[in-house]
């Protein structure tokens, strides 16, 4: 069984088992999150895709919260002695899916 989520703006496709980094979610560690924007679900060779959800839920568990790899922004513009060096880290949530209902 396999489902594809919706989720801070990105889509996922998912199956029970799987680990994945999502955009922060306020949820505490050990705590339950339920994804309710699904779009696709297939089961047992039969597909229902949404227009635009599917009325199913995927359920998963919030193992840990991160921020990723640091990435440097450097901004310059010429002939003005203007430069600007920055450096951003995402912040993300890893979730195990324990089910999809």
């Amino acid at each position: 069984m396999i489902a594809i989520i919706k989720t801070g703006g990105k889509q996922y496709l998912v199956k029970p088992g799987d680990k994945l980094k999502v955009e922060k979610l306020l949820k505490e560690v050990g705590e339950e999150v339920v994804f309710s924007d699904v779009l696709l679900v297939e089961k047992a060779k039969k597909v229902e895709i949404g227009a635009p959800f599917v009325t199913a839920q995927v359920h998963a568990k919030v193992l840990s919260h991160g921020k990723g790899s640091k990435i440097i922004v450097y901004k310059y513009k010429p002939k003005k002695r203007e430069s600007r060096k920055i450096g951003h880290r995402q912040p993300y949530t890893e979730v195990e899916i324990t089910g999809i209902k």
